[in-house]
């Protein structure tokens, strides 16, 4: 019995320490939920500076004017139902005086338009009333920061509704360049190392309102010729056993044949990607190699002494729901990973080295580039082959435009092959718009069902 006793008390000190490590890796987000009910809502809407006034002068005179005007309808629609609902209510009261009594609707309807007639003519005056109306207004906006591949950076009022897709549209009309699929917006993580490529479908706000308060994650918009790598090329994922030759001198006809026999049959096929990986100790600077294999439902092993041809024996290394994958920079030196080629597993809230974070590294550049996309297919499925094709098709609907002498364009970093780009070593800015680029798993979109 006492030995019964100790075995229950021990499981529950481990119980209990679990639940402490699991505290400390979302700690941002307790962070912010014991933040002053005032500084929360500021910080809320001002992504990349360090306060709002800050944020809101940044804005074009353009922006600015239409972010006065979208709060201001906001504002006039909720008078006039205000209005309305007193006039209802007058009305079912007081019936018999009604038609004596002034009507409500001509007084209260023009308070709106007088305020409209008065508007601000100084930017300051503008940036007061944006920053009253902000504090009014029920749908949170953000001011947000992005960076230029030309160490410039345009600010941009996105809405918590906005997909990413919609901010790149954006983004393209504010720096006149092309709209070619490659263009991507890419978050850095500076705490970790680890950077991601956000998904069209995927809301803009959300990701970014899991940051830290003073947090030196980044947002870049930058051209990433792997982003949709694996609808160009899709016989480098679902042939990859056959040698280069082979995959060389595969047809447009052939690929447009994989592409529909894998995206557009009843079911989804999954790239069958397996190989050694290096999979890293919890807690340790420990690396151990293991046979992975890439499933629709998540990333399995083999445990030693067992094999893959029994699939009972394998263990399941992680599920892909409400995970996100990021490439890494420099984690030889880091977590002595046998190579830099590594990438990681991790929720998003997750914002600091944690216990539950999967670490897997590869021994080369292709290697890694085959599992981080092939992953996303898993995942992601059709809604990334949606992605694509709406991406296609905005390119082929838009018209070239004469780039802007007084806009800060991004620079294009084309290259010929994207699965055989080089990496590099070096963590500063520069450098960082060359190296490999990163993809991600976002949280599955709205309405959709895990694959």
């Amino acid at each position: 019995m006492t030995e019964k006793m100790e075995d229950i008390n021990a499981s529950f000190s481990d119980l209990l320490g679990e639940m402490d490590l699991l505290t400390q890796s979302l700690e941002p987000a307790a962070e912010l939920s014991e933040m002053d009910p005032a500084s929360q809502r500021e910080s809320s809407f001002s992504i990349g500076f360090t306060d709002v006034n800050e944020s809101l002068n940044e804005l074009e005179d353009l922006d600015l004017d239409a972010l006065v005007a979208d709060l201001g309808s906001n504002s006039i629609t909720s008078e006039e139902r205000l209005s309305a609902d007193e006039q209802n209510l007058s009305s079912i009261t007081t019936q018999e005086s009604e038609a004596a009594a002034p009507p409500l609707t001509s007084n209260t309807a023009e308070s709106p338009r007088v305020q409209q007639r008065s508007e601000p003519q100084t930017k300051a005056d503008k940036i007061k009333l944006a920053l009253e109306k902000l504090r009014e207004a029920k749908v949170r906006k953000l001011i947000v920061k992005v960076l230029m591949s030309d160490r410039s950076f345009k600010t941009l009022m996105v809405h918590e509704r906005q997909t990413v897709r919609e901010v790149l549209d954006k983004l393209f009309e504010k720096t006149h360049c092309d709209c070619s699929i490659d263009w991507s917006l890419c978050e850095t993580n500076h705490e970790l190392q680890a950077e991601r490529i956000f998904e069209d479908h995927e809301c803009f706000v959300e990701p970014l309102s899991a940051w830290t308060r003073h947090s030196e994650n980044k947002i870049y918009f930058v051209s990433r010729p792997q982003k949709y790598a694996l609808f160009k090329e899709p016989q480098v994922f679902y042939m990859w056993k056959k040698n280069k030759t082979f995959l060389s001198g595969i047809t447009e006809k052939t690929k447009k044949l994989l592409l529909k026999e894998h995206f557009e049959g009843s079911a989804l096929i999954v790239p069958d990607l397996e190989g050694m990986l290096y999979l890293k100790d919890d807690g340790k600077k420990v690396w151990k190699e293991r046979y992975f294999l890439l499933r629709a439902s998540g990333i399995y092993y083999v445990p030693r002494g067992k094999t893959k041809q029994s699939p009972s024996d394998l263990a399941c290394f992680v599920h892909f729901e409400k995970v996100n994958i990021y490439t890494t920079d420099n984690y030889k030196q880091k977590y002595r990973a046998p190579s830099n080629f590594c990438f990681i597993l991790k929720h998003p809230c997750i914002q600091k080295d944690s216990h539950y974070i999967r670490f897997l590294c590869c021994d080369d550049e292709h290697t890694l580039f085959l599992w981080v996309n092939s992953i996303r297919v898993a995942k992601y499925g059709t809604v990334l082959y949606h992605n694509y094709q709406a991406a296609v098709k905005r390119a082929s609907t838009s018209k070239p435009t004469e780039p802007n002498p007084n806009s800060h364009s991004p620079q294009i970093h084309q290259q010929d092959n994207p699965v055989l780009l080089k990496t590099t070593e070096d963590n500063d800015d520069n450098d960082y718009l060359h190296k490999l680029p990163p993809d991600f798993i976002p949280l599955p979109p709205p309405g959709q069902t895990q694959l």
